[in-house]
């Protein structure tokens, strides 16, 4: 199973739709449609209501902490598809899938970096059998480069990594998994620079197209079925639009004046927007003051919808880790999460890649900024994004199996479950 991350319907149709043998052919994915929504989706066949990733990012009540990308597989509640297989004694291998740390599978390997305590990382993977990883860099002739997966030098060459992993994984007679998940992330990353009309993303997908040839034929030669998916389509965006700035001009939102720098006081405050590309989950402490929070975001210009508890059921988003209220952007709007306006006011994490501090996910960190080893500062460079789902945004799929065409990627997992 190979999830291409912004395999969208449109633009295979526009492109290749068709590669090596296999016909692509769309489905619906999961509201909202985001990296670890639609995963977690896939891999138990629910809801975000009943496995609780309604992001990608999480806020902590009990810590009033937001977490992004965090990779415990403890996360993800819920059966997974794969459950009877091994109960049956057979393999199961993912290789970065999000929140696979810890999960129920045989051979696991994800990006585990080791943070410096005075800056800095050290890179690495983490890996079942704990060698792993040690053995695929050896092989590979290189470790995997954090920097290609995420960052202003984020490209193909994160995804050619994964997918000769992949290759070796499926040849390794010791290793044989029954059911092996992969993920190739580098679609995304120009389809959001440029946006999906751009030369730049044609360009990658095109490489994308020689990735998934070379994992087909690498599968017919080792006796494997097939599975492509996307996860959401990227849709061209040109409105930024920015909640925190609203709530904390309102008096919702507060913030403390650290060297002069606005850090958020999620302890005090009365309404916090965790931004997720095109939508938001709104945390408000208070339930006196939901109805306030919510007339003042209504009126935001490029917000589409706002979610309240009726809402968020309907959405298939009622779970405790989701907001009391969740925003959705219009067509061709995006959320950011900056609550300052003057540059002075911006905290030290907001000119770096810092996807674990920022309560927000900021796309920015694609862009080099000024000065050097900065991150770009205007989200007006972003040209793509995600998260809307429905019949206007469908994903891409194809098979080698005879698959029935599936309603949605979570069908598509019942099928192969």
């Amino acid at each position: 199973m190979i999830q291409v991350a912004a395999l969208g319907w449109d633009l295979v149709q526009r492109h290749f739709p068709a590669m090596a043998g296999l016909t692509f052919r769309k489905t619906e994915t999961i509201f909202p449609a985001l990296t670890c929504t639609v995963q977690a989706s896939f891999r138990t066949a629910a809801l975000p209501s009943q496995h609780g990733m309604v992001a990608n990012g999480l806020y902590v009540r009990e810590l009033n902490k937001p977490l992004f990308w965090e990779q415990s597989a403890r996360l993800v509640e819920g059966d997974r598809i794969w459950s009877r297989l091994r109960a049956e004694g057979r393999k199961v291998g993912l290789l970065f899938w999000q929140q696979s740390l810890g999960e129920a599978a045989d051979i696991v390997l994800s990006p585990r970096p080791i943070h410096k305590h005075h800056g800095g990382m050290i890179q690495d993977c983490y890996s079942q059998p704990a060698d792993l990883y040690e053995r695929l860099s050896a092989q590979i002739g290189r470790p995997f480069n954090l920097m290609h997966y995420w960052g202003p030098l984020a490209s193909q060459k994160s995804s050619e990594w994964i997918a000769s992993a992949t290759e070796l994984v499926m040849r390794d007679d010791s290793l044989t998994p029954d059911l092996l998940l992969t993920y190739l992330p580098h679609l995304d990353y120009d389809l959001q620079r440029y946006g999906p009309e751009s030369r730049q993303a044609f360009q990658a997908l095109e490489k994308t197209y020689a990735l998934l040839s070379n994992l087909w034929k690498t599968a017919q030669e080792t006796g494997y079925d097939i599975l492509i998916f996307g996860d959401y389509a990227i849709e061209p965006v040109s409105r930024v639009v920015y909640p925190n700035r609203l709530l904390r001009e309102k008096g919702f939102m507060l913030t403390r004046s650290i060297r002069g720098m606005a850090y958020p006081d999620l302890f005090a405050g009365r309404a916090f927007a965790l931004v997720d590309h095109q939508i938001a989950q709104v945390y408000i402490p208070s339930p006196a003051d939901v109805p306030a929070v919510r007339d003042a975001l209504s009126g935001l210009p490029g917000v589409a919808a706002v979610l309240d508890a009726n809402g968020r059921q309907k959405a298939g988003l009622q779970h405790a880790r989701s907001g009391e209220l969740v925003l959705l952007a219009e067509k061709g709007s995006w959320f950011a999460y900056p609550w300052w306006t003057e540059k002075r006011e911006a905290p030290d994490y907001a000119s770096h890649v810092d996807i674990h501090n920022k309560p927000g996910y900021d796309p920015c960190e694609l862009f080099f900024g000024w000065p050097p080893m900065s991150i770009g500062s205007d989200p007006s460079r972003i040209r793509g994004s995600h998260g809307r789902a429905g019949s206007d945004y469908p994903v891409a799929w194809a098979s080698n199996r005879p698959l029935p065409d599936p309603a949605d990627v979570r069908a598509l997992a019942m099928q192969i479950g």
